[in-house]
């Protein structure tokens, strides 16, 4: 049974995975997607910007990403999702270190939120199936837990 390969990512130098992932303006998730890390952020917004994706949410208005998901091709796949726009969040020139930027944290934060869960912490799943089913998972357990409290 062979098992999902791990990608490479040239920028970073080092192996592993990449997520790719669409939230609510609170941060909630609406899909995500987990690719080898050899593949482009532009190219991971069109696998995670699916058929499937605009069908579920096609309410869905504009679409902020970073400078990652420049190009033509993720700007055709938002195109085909409808009403929907991309607007590129960029980093300040004159910024040193980290700086917040609003809309991107929305996402940066919730990329933290599962790794609460010990399972998260790292890559350890053979398939990246399971890696999507355990996020999802993650995400169900705080939304349940807000849900929840009074």
């Amino acid at each position: 049974m062979p098992f999902d390969a791990v990608g490479f990512h040239a920028g970073k130098k080092i192996k592993g995975i990449k997520y790719h992932i669409l939230v609510d303006t609170l941060g909630l998730l609406l899909n995500v997607v987990v690719h080898r890390a050899d593949i482009q952020d532009r190219d991971g917004a069109t696998l995670l910007l699916d058929k499937r994706t605009r069908t579920l949410f096609p309410f869905l208005q504009m679409i902020f990403a970073d400078g990652g998901h420049q190009g033509e091709a993720a700007a055709a796949k938002i195109g085909e999702a409808g009403n929907s726009r991309l607007e590129i969040v960029k980093r300040s020139d004159q910024a040193k270190g980290f700086v917040v930027l609003p809309k991107r944290w929305l996402v940066e934060r919730t990329l933290s939120w599962p790794t609460r869960c010990r399972r998260l912490v790292r890559h350890y799943e053979q398939y990246l199936r399971t890696s999507v089913t355990f996020i999802r998972l993650a995400m169900i357990r705080l939304m349940l837990r807000r849900l929840t409290r009074k």
